[in-house]
Parts: C-alpha cells; sequence; structure tokens
C-alpha cells in the first residue's frame, strides 16, 4: 500500500520541499531529532494530519530494535539505489524534508544520505510491503548512490562471481531498458574507432543520420498497421520493440539519457492533455 502524497497533505500538487506548507513543517534538526513522529503547527487541521502520520507509524511492523529495512530506488529508472534501516524517526524525518533519511545502527543516530556528500535521495513517495515492515524510498538521486562514486549500491553480480572468480564487479543491476541503453552507448563509443569487416546495425544507425531516421519511420508505420490491420497482438509487441530500440539509438545519438525521457513523462502525470500542449507552445 503507498503512502500516497494526498493522504499525507493536500498541499503536494506545487512539489513543495515538504508534505506540508512549509510554515506547517518543522525542519530545525534539533527539534526533529527530540521527537519520533512528525511535528505540526497546533491547528485542529493540523494536528488532525499529525495523528494519521502517528498512526501510520503505528502500524508499520518495527523489529525487536524499532526498526524495518528501508529501500532507495530510482523512481525513473527502478535501479535499486541502496539498503539501509529506518525507525520511527527516520521515517517521520524523511516524510517531512523529502530526503531519504536512515537509522545507523552502529552510530546509534539518523542520518540523511547526502548530508556530507549533497548526493541526496530526493524522495517523491514512500511504499510499505503488504506485511509493513519494509519501506521504499522512491526518488530521484542527486548523484552517485554508493560511497565508491557508483550509481548504485549494486553493482556486483554474483552469476558473474560464479562464472569467473575474478568478475570486475562493475556491472550495474539494471532493467532491460537501462542495459539495452548501456550496449547502445558502448556501440557509440566503438564508433569512433575504425573497425574491420562488417559494422554491427547498431553501429551503422550511429553513423548515419539518414538511415536512422528512414527506419524509425518504417518501424513506426508497421507499428501503426498491426492494428489497422488488426494483426496477431505479438505482432504489436515486436513492431513496438523495434521503434523502441531505434528510437533509442536516435536519443543516445543526441546524447539525450532515457531517464530524461521517463522525467518529463513523470512531470506530466500532474497535467492534462490541453494543459501539457498549452505549456509546451509557450
Amino acid at each position: 500500500m503507498a503512502i500516497t502524497h494526498n493522504a499525507l497533505a493536500h498541499s503536494l500538487q506545487g512539489r513543495s520541499s515538504c508534505f506540508v506548507p512549509k510554515p506547517l513543517c518543522i525542519r530545525d534538526a534539533k527539534q526533529r531529532s527530540r521527537s519520533s513522529s512528525v511535528v505540526f503547527a497546533s491547528n485542529d487541521k493540523n494536528i488532525a494530519l499529525q495523528s494519521k502520520v502517528d498512526k501510520l507509524l503505528d502500524r508499520i511492523k518495527w523489529d525487536d530494535k524499532g526498526l524495518a529495512v528501508a529501500i532507495a530506488q530510482n523512481v525513473d529508472t527502478g535501479a535499486v539505489l541502496m539498503q539501509g534501516f529506518a525507525n520511527r524517526e527516520a521515517l517521520s524525518t524523511t516524510i517531512t524534508s523529502r530526503k531519504a533519511t536512515f537509522f545507523s545502527r552502529s552510530r546509534s543516530t539518523l542520518w540523511t544520505k547526502g548530508e556530507t556528500s549533497n548526493n541526496f535521495i530526493n524522495v517523491l513517495d514512500v511504499y510499505l510491503d503488504c506485511d509493513r515492515d519494509s519501506i521504499i524510498y522512491l526518488g530521484t538521486p542527486d548523484g552517485p548512490t554508493c560511497h565508491t562514486g557508483a550509481e548504485t549500491c549494486y553493482y556486483t553480480s554474483v552469476f558473474d562471481q560464479l562464472a569467473v572468480d575474478e568478475a570486475s564487479g562493475d556491472k550495474l543491476a539494471s532493467t532491460t531498458l537501462y542495459s539495452l541503453e548501456s550496449i547502445i552507448s558502448k556501440r557509440k563509443e566503438e564508433s569512433t574507432v575504425p573497425q574491420e569487416g562488417k559494422p554491427s546495425w547498431t553501429r551503422r544507425l550511429l553513423t548515419n543520420d539518414a538511415l536512422l531516421c528512414s527506419k524509425i519511420r518504417e518501424e513506426a508505420d508497421e507499428l501503426c498497421r498491426t492494428l489497422e490491420d488488426k494483426e496477431e497482438v505479438s505482432r504489436t509487441a515486436s513492431e513496438m520493440a523495434d521503434v523502441l530500440y531505434h528510437a533509442m539509438v536516435l536519443l543516445s545519438k543526441r546524447d539525450v539519457k532515457f531517464e530524461d525521457v521517463l522525467e518529463v513523462l513523470r512531470k506530466r502525470f500532474s497535467q492534462s492533455g490541453i494543459e501539457e500542449k498549452q505549456s509546451r507552445s509557450k
């Protein structure tokens, strides 16, 4: 069950830095550190809101040390960024500050990811699992999450390690789209180096703008024909895969990350199609 923005505060439409209006949100770190719950300005509306948050915290199945696993995930790429632990206070702080905050078991204190590196994880939503004993901070990272400088803390494949004893351990855990983007990026780097023999299809596309654009138009037309000609559903999936692949090659040519495309889509969620078109014309 997701902890939705609207369930916490009705003021999130403007994407403020808190889940409540800024004047009502206690942001002072010292004040927060003395409280195990979110505290709001004293009026009937905000007392009711505080009660809701406290009840939500009460329903979480904290372990015998008052902790629950907290996982940070990139809202656009789906990449699991890191895993830590949170207590009531850490989750409260995350809700009010919208920065991923954890509880350090070794130091017995709260810590916010990015407080020393400035590589914060900006939380857009928080999810609980069905058993309410683990938490996901869904957000956008300001920079590398891992202290090693890697994008995420998960870059060692167990199967690579089993296959090769000295596997490098530098392959990020990527979803299908981002694995494809990585392969295209490598082909782009290789395209600057002279090659013997027949070039790969991706390399041909990367070095021939006219060919690339003609293929995107061709594949898009074939996708539409699966609807117009009422072809098998599997054909639609296949043609869409072709469109997506060729479009991602074009993105690589333009040095545009697929994550940038998803960010644009995410920002449109709160807009109607008419409003979005009007904003583009401006």
